[in-house]
């Protein structure tokens, strides 16, 4: 069979892999079909990290041995480590299957590979590569996390066709339309959690729990960044204080915001972080060791321009989700979304690569991972981020 032929199959495990869509953290999202005769005849996700793997569950919903000539299907490599629920390659051998096709190759350098080695080695005839960018792009959370030990810290911005996110005023409800709010609301549900600065909730007050139509809203971790506790001298705190999941705030602060505001929301449920900082400024790279200690491998940053553009001058925003919205405001004084670096050469601009293009409405949606220039100057004339 040739590709072509290969990927409607493969476009039904991506579509199953995405029913596990924000539930297998820190797994990745895979989905399997066994198929004979060009039927499918078993199917199979992965539903949640300590479930059963796909391809044993698209093997065992077969019901009987496959027939031969029987192909499975899977988007990503099947493990060949026994883990918690045993090695995938030990099932589809015993299984009696000859041919597997995969989508990607399992990124954690220490088994590239192998599961496709072993499976050979039994005889199997293996195929690769059939939509590996659609699959590998699935678990973009889980390729960092594998790779790198850390969390993918990510970055979300509505912007104008000019670049801004309000105007002067700081009005900026809606840029964006609802489609693309839509699909904010789906970026949401996938990442272990969701941050914002001080700033965004004071103005703003928001709920930060992912609400899709039919689906009982879900809150992730929610991380309020507030390195002096301004969010927590008013009377009046915000909702992600008080609600039904103020346990699933965090508050990440430094030694200067006073003991006393960690105590008050201590009192009420909520947790605190407080990272050694010399400045006012949590440092990001403890944060970034903190979630790894916590197992947390994905923050999707929905904070204003201080927050995010700290993050841009520290080298610490990973992946960028940027909404575009059909219009102008042509105005010098209009807000932008990043600021601080001082860049006088294209050459030294940062870049995303592995771009990925969606439309949602009459709004586009442009996301890609960060990379940084070798060399990179910071504006130390711009106002002090908190």
């Amino acid at each position: 069979m040739s590709a072509a032929e290969h990927e409607p199959f493969m476009r039904r495990a991506l579509e199953l892999a995405r029913n596990g869509w924000g539930r297998t953290h820190p797994n990745p999202m895979v989905g399997a079909v066994v198929v004979e005769e060009g039927r499918v005849v078993g199917e199979g996700f992965h539903e949640q990290d300590g479930g059963p793997h796909a391809e044993r569950l698209a093997l065992l919903a077969r019901g009987k041995p496959p027939r031969p000539g029987a192909v499975l299907y899977v988007t990503l490599e099947p493990c060949s480590t026994p883990g918690r629920t045993g090695a995938c390659t030990d099932a589809i051998i015993a299984s009696g299957i000859k041919r597997v096709v995969v989508g990607a190759t399992d990124p954690n350098p220490a088994h590239a590979g192998r599961g496709f080695a072993v499976l050979r080695a039994a005889g199997i005839e293996v195929t690769t590569g059939v939509l590996a960018e659609e699959c590998a792009d699935l678990n973009l959370i889980f390729n960092h996390w594998i790779t790198t030990g850390g969390p993918l810290l990510a970055v979300k911005s509505a912007v104008t066709l000019d670049g801004h996110i309000a105007c002067r005023t700081g009005d900026s409800r809606w840029i964006t339309g609802e489609e693309a709010r839509g699909d904010v609301m789906r970026w949401r549900r996938l990442f272990p959690a969701i941050a914002v600065g001080a700033g965004t909730v004071l103005k703003d007050n928001p709920q930060l729990t992912a609400r899709l139509p039919g689906v009982e809203p879900w809150c992730p971790v929610r991380f309020v960044f507030d390195g002096l506790l301004r969010s927590v001298t008013d009377k009046n705190l915000p909702q992600v204080y008080t609600d039904q999941h103020r346990e699933r705030t965090i508050v990440v602060t430094t030694p200067h915001g006073g003991m006393g505001y960690v105590r008050k929301l201590r009192d009420l449920g909520v947790q605190v972080w407080c990272l050694p900082s010399a400045t006012q400024r949590v440092n990001f790279a403890d944060f970034r060791r903190k979630c790894a200690e916590e197992r947390i491998s994905g923050v999707y940053f929905e904070g204003g321009p201080q927050l995010v553009s700290q993050m841009l001058r520290d080298r610490q925003i990973d992946y960028l989700f940027i909404y575009r919205a059909p219009m102008l405001l042509a105005d010098g004084k209009a807000r932008d979304m990043f600021d601080g670096l001082r860049t006088e050469r294209l050459t030294d601009a940062v870049r995303i690569r592995d771009v990925q293009h969606g439309r949602h409405g009459d709004d586009m949606l442009t996301r890609g991972r960060v990379v940084y220039p070798e060399r990179m100057s910071v504006d130390e004339t711009v106002f002090s981020l908190r």
